[in-house]
Order: C-alpha cells, then sequence, then structure tokens
C-alpha cells in the first residue's frame, strides 16, 4: 500500500496501492456500511428506514417556504446521526416525528405548525393555539 487519506468529504477512505503483478498504481475508496434500525410505526409494523421518505416530510411542510435545501440536508445528516447513536435494531417512529419537528421548529415556523398539524392530527383551532404558543417556549 503506498498512501491513506480521508476523501474531501471524509466519509471515505481514499487508499493509492500497487499491483504487487503488474506494479501499476491504482486507486480504492473504502466507505463503511452502515445499517439503520428498523423503524416500529404505532400499529406495531416495521419498515426500512427510508431517507427519501423523510426528505418527503420536510418539502411538504416546507412546500413555498423560503427554507434552503441544504438546511434540509443537515437536518436530515443530524436525525441520522441521532438513530445511528442510539446504538439500536429498532426505532419508534414517534421518534423520527418529533425528530422533524424539533429541526423544522429551529428552520421555519409556519413549516412546524403545518407539520404539527398532520402529524398531531390537530382537531381544531385551539390545537393550533397550543402549538404556537409552544413555539414561544
Amino acid at each position: 500500500m503506498a498512501d491513506s487519506r480521508l476523501n474531501d468529504e471524509g466519509n471515505a477512505i481514499r487508499r493509492r496501492r500497487r499491483c504487487a503483478v503488474c506494479d501499476k498504481r491504482f486507486t480504492t475508496f473504502e466507505t463503511a456500511e452502515l445499517h439503520l434500525p428498523q423503524i416500529v410505526k404505532q400499529n406495531g409494523s416495521r419498515e426500512e428506514f427510508k431517507r427519501e421518505k423523510l426528505r418527503l416530510s420536510f418539502s411538504r411542510a416546507l412546500h413555498k417556504r423560503p427554507v434552503p435545501t441544504e438546511y434540509v440536508d443537515k437536518a436530515l445528516d443530524h436525525i441520522v446521526q441521532k438513530i445511528l447513536s442510539l446504538g439500536e435494531r429498532e426505532v419508534p417512529a414517534r421518534f423520527l416525528g418529533e425528530s422533524v419537528m424539533q429541526a423544522l421548529k429551529q428552520m421555519d415556523q409556519v413549516a412546524y405548525i403545518r407539520f404539527a398539524s398532520v402529524y398531531r392530527s390537530f382537531s381544531d383551532v385551539d390545537d393550533f393555539h397550543d402549538a404556537i404558543r409552544d413555539l414561544d417556549r
């Protein structure tokens, strides 16, 4: 092996190698294969974690809101890291929902209320008032 270092993004190891047969140099990239836990829904069913499904939740809440895509990407990365740091094989869907609400609360208050109204199944105006009061805390 000739040389090893992290790639520019810091998520893979770049290795420069030399072939033992022909003596030519080549590069390989090694990345860790991460297994995200299963998501346990309220009805007890389980499904694979899908980053795109989480992104869709953000997109719906942030529809026509002035929030850069990079903020959503950072929030998604943060949520995935939180899930991985738990070290569990299964994570309740509620954990994801609360994580999305927490991220939206910091990003955009309108998007937070939109998401909360669906996620918490608001039934009347008082539910909206409570959520708005929660923003002030």
